[in-house]
C-alpha cells in the first residue's frame, strides 16, 4: 500500500485506516474435495460416536459449495 493510497483510505472513512479486504481461503471447488475426503472418512468411523460430527460437517459444507 502506498502513502497516496493509505492517506485516501485514511480520508475515506474520516481518518480511521480500514483494514484490508478477505479474500475466501478456499474454492468453491475445493469444498467439494473436502466433501469428498469427508465421506470417505465417514465410511471408515460410521459406527462409532464421533462419526456424527463429521456427518454434521459435511452437511455445512453443503450448505457453502
Amino acid at each position: 500500500m502506498t502513502t497516496d493510497t493509505m492517506t485516501q483510505d485514511m480520508t475515506d472513512t474520516g481518518g480511521h485506516p480500514q483494514p484490508a479486504r478477505s479474500r475466501a481461503v478456499f474454492s468453491q471447488e475445493d469444498f467439494g474435495l473436502i466433501r469428498t475426503a469427508i465421506v470417505h472418512y465417514l465410511r471408515e468411523i460410521q459406527d462409532q460416536p464421533e462419526s456424527v460430527k463429521y456427518a454434521n460437517l459435511y452437511h455445512r459444507l453443503g450448505r457453502v459449495a
